[in-house]
């Protein structure tokens, strides 16, 4: 989806926060976004190095734009043959640029090959994608639902949300008790999911209803592609849920915290504010807020001494 147009240094300053100094011609122009390794004269790209390796990784770039670190040693002779532009983030200006300039939106619309209850409401602004399947929910301003997505009744998705293809949001949880025979019978899951605004849910993800209440993903969440999220989970805002990581039922993770690759949080724990799960942990236990944990069970990171 990216589009191939000419931008001046000018034109990609002007949309910029916090840029502190320019190296070389103003006057430049690129027409794409490139990695660092592979961008010529006519790419922007950008470098995350500190210290001398970024600086020698800019000064070997055959890019026209390099968006970096603040802090690099870099000199008005770095720029002879490209325009440098030093900034306190380089990562998120450049993603900030790209995604300004060079991505085009989706047009909004239901695809003719979409299956979708007469009761659904979907905002005008929203996209549906072909083959997606979507039952008695509600779809708000600006949100985007690729192919192949399932969505049950009772689901409720706020504004600018992304979910990619595959993703199944309102299935019905595991959710049993063994009789005196020792035979399973299902607990009824009869509640929702509530999807708040500015969330994006990845490929193929998995979003249970609650069993009596809704599971809720917070405003600005991200969960990652192949995750699983239980039912009556409550996840915080601003979230980072990663790729094949599981959580389980009624668990709470609080705002701003993040699930690392691979990770298990197991059902009813609850997760503090601004806490990390590291890559493959399981989690069996609360975790505080601030709080790092990482392992088999999980156990928290402690600072070395001295």
């Amino acid at each position: 989806m990216s589009v191939d147009h000419r931008l001046t240094v000018g034109d990609l300053v002007h949309s910029m926060r916090d840029v502190l100094r320019i190296l070389g011609r103003s006057d430049r122009s690129v027409s794409r976004p490139s990695p660092i390794d592979q961008a010529d004269s006519e790419s922007l790209t950008f470098c995350t190095r500190h210290g001398e390796t970024g600086a020698r990784m800019v000064r070997d770039s055959r890019a026209g734009v390099i968006v970096c670190h603040d802090d690099l040693p870099l000199s008005p002779g770095d720029a002879s043959d490209k325009t440098i532009i030093l900034v306190p983030n380089p990562r998120l200006a450049f993603s900030r640029l790209v995604g300004k300039h060079f991505v085009k939106p989706v047009e909004p619309g239901v695809s003719p090959h979409a299956a979708v209850d007469q009761s659904a409401t979907i905002h005008s602004s929203a996209y549906v994608g072909p083959n997606s399947s979507l039952g008695c929910c509600e779809i708000g301003e600006n949100t985007v639902i690729y192919g192949n997505v399932i969505i049950y009744s009772g689901t409720v998705i706020g504004n600018n949300v992304i979910i990619h293809a595959g993703a199944v949001i309102g299935a019905e949880g595991m959710g049993f008790e063994r009789n005196a025979e020792g035979e399973l019978e299902k607990f009824p899951q009869i509640g929702g999911v509530l999807i708040e605004d500015d969330v994006e849910i990845g490929a193929n993800a998995a979003i249970m209803r609650g069993a009596m209440g809704n599971t809720v993903i917070g405003r600005g969440t991200k969960v990652g592609h192949l995750c699983t999220v239980g039912h009556g989970v409550f996840i915080g805002r601003h979230c980072l849920i990663t790729t094949h990581a599981k959580i389980g039922g009624s668990a709470r993770i609080g705002d701003y915290s993040q699930v690392w690759m691979g990770a298990s949080v197991r059902n009813g724990v609850t997760i503090g504010r601004r806490a990390v799960v590291g890559m493959g942990s399981a989690v069996t236990r609360d975790v505080g807020d601030g709080t790092t944990v990482v392992g088999v069970p999980a156990r928290e990171v402690r600072a070395k001494a001295g």
